[in-house]
């Protein structure tokens, strides 16, 4: 037997694909956005990181010794919104500020081997969440078109 919350949300779901909403960029994009944040969430749930952390753990990894200020603006993230989240990251001994050589108002960052070890396993959760969505995309040439257009809507 069918649960009456079933069929209401059935008929919801009818609803909203019959109107004008289920077209709307906004719509779409929220809803994107926040599958992305619950399958991100759960394939890195075994190595305890968002999204931005990661990507800031892995932009490091590449460019050691970055200025703080450069990763930031690489990522696109607000100043203060990244000294908080380099705060929790070093508070977790994932990395490490030290003086830039050439500017020493100025802080320079590097993974700790904690941090380069997480980042390893966070690696593997990237490689099973971009299989995921590759899958759900239908070929790499789909993922390398849905990167292209995301481009041209960030840029």
């Amino acid at each position: 037997m069918e649960k009456i919350s079933q069929t209401y949300e059935s008929s919801i779901a009818d609803v909203l694909e019959a109107s004008a909403v289920a077209q709307s960029v906004v719509h779409q994009l929220r809803r994107a956005h926040g599958q992305f944040v619950h399958r991100f969430l759960h394939h890195f749930s075994r190595v305890d990181l968002r999204p931005a952390e990661f990507c800031v753990l892995a932009l490091i990894a590449e460019r050691p010794g970055r200025k703080q200020s450069e990763i930031a603006t690489a990522l696109g993230i607000q100043r203060a919104n990244f000294v908080a989240l380099m705060n929790d990251l070093e508070s977790r001994c994932l990395t490490e500020r030290r003086s830039a050589p050439n500017d020493r108002r100025s802080y320079a960052l590097y993974l700790t081997p904690a941090g380069q070890h997480l980042l390893a396993d966070a690696r593997r959760a990237e490689a099973d969440f971009e299989a995921d969505c590759l899958e759900r995309l239908g070929s790499p040439r789909a993922r390398e078109q849905f990167l292209t257009l995301l481009s041209r809507l960030i840029g």
